[in-house]
């Protein structure tokens, strides 16, 4: 792809971590289009469409990636799954770091190496911001996410240094109802459980997971990006106000409120991120000219529930 256009019909893609909530859309949305996707496992491959890798080893099979057009990788321990102890500390890191490694070698070694690796990250990059808004020119924050997320991207260097457009999708939080952060909070609230966390002031940089998938379909595309490029929406709000919003759109009240005290007892490091405050704006998507089907909170709020 050496302009701006959408892959050639029938092109493949592989993707690492394409069972997870974002990795299984993005198959969906090429494989709707026609294109075939390569699926990397962890275990026996079981068709021609999956190859086999094992990133804790940092071993994969390089074959299954000759002629792939684009490789996402997605792929990474969840950052909500559990409380943070040192271990799980580790199991993040590990899972990201030595995942990206493996495959931006893999890439380095091809004879003909795809046009374009996006290699997943996270607003974790900026940290705590306060109501400071930041873009992609903004340096990392402090603290153990933005630290990951440092050590995350640099693993791609392999890519790169081969001369591969590199594109990090530093990803906000996605909005749907199968999983990640609103895959938990949609039940409270709809229970009429939900309401603000801490004092409600911290920003969330939130995406919807349709304009989660376009994007990255846009940065595949768009041979005018590489480096960082935010995924969030162009608008974020704070805390109070996507409690507010969650309420008007699923018809609850939104008395309750987690104290901060409480939320870092039972969480742990974890409450930081949550408690965290992140402003974080678009402006690299914006100005390529991709356009957000869901800009809003309560159109993508409803977008999820939908």
């Amino acid at each position: 792809m050496n302009s701006d256009a959408p892959l050639p019909p029938g092109s493949r893609v592989a993707i690492a971590g394409a069972s997870g909530l974002i990795g299984s859309a993005l198959a969906r949305s090429l494989t709707a289009d026609g294109h075939e996707v390569v699926r990397l496992v962890r275990r026996a491959p079981r068709g021609k469409n999956e190859v086999r890798w094992d990133p804790g080893e940092q071993r994969i099979d390089s074959a299954g990636l000759v002629g792939c057009a684009a490789v996402v990788n997605l792929a990474g321990a969840g950052v909500a799954s559990r409380r943070w102890t040192d271990a799980y500390k580790q199991t993040i890191r590990s899972s990201r770091v030595l995942g990206t490694a493996t495959l931006a070698e893999a890439i380095a070694s091809l004879d003909e190496p795809p046009a374009v690796f996006v290699s997943g990250s996270a607003i974790g990059f900026y940290g705590d911001t306060g109501d400071r808004a930041v873009d992609e020119t903004a340096p990392p924050g402090d603290g153990f996410l933005p630290a990951l997320c440092v050590e995350w991207e640099e693993a791609a260097e392999p890519a790169q240094e081969a001369g591969v457009r590199t594109v990090f999708t530093r990803t906000g939080l996605v909005v749907a109802a199968g999983g990640g952060a609103w895959g938990r909070l949609f039940p409270l609230f709809k229970a009429g459980l939900g309401g603000r966390m801490g004092d409600g002031r911290q920003y969330w940089s939130y995406i919807s997971l349709h304009d989660e998938v376009a994007a990255i379909r846009h940065v595949i595309d768009t041979a005018s990006l590489s480096g960082p490029v935010n995924l969030t929406a162009p608008t974020p709000l704070t805390n109070a106000e996507i409690t507010a919003a969650m309420g008007r759109v699923l018809h609850r009240p939104t008395l309750f409120t987690a104290p901060a005290p409480v939320l870092r007892a039972a969480l742990g490091d974890m409450a930081g991120d949550i408690l965290g405050s992140q402003r974080v704006l678009p402006a690299r998507l914006l100005e390529s000219g991709f356009a957000f089907a869901f800009p809003g909170i309560e159109e993508t709020l409803r977008s999820a529930l939908r």
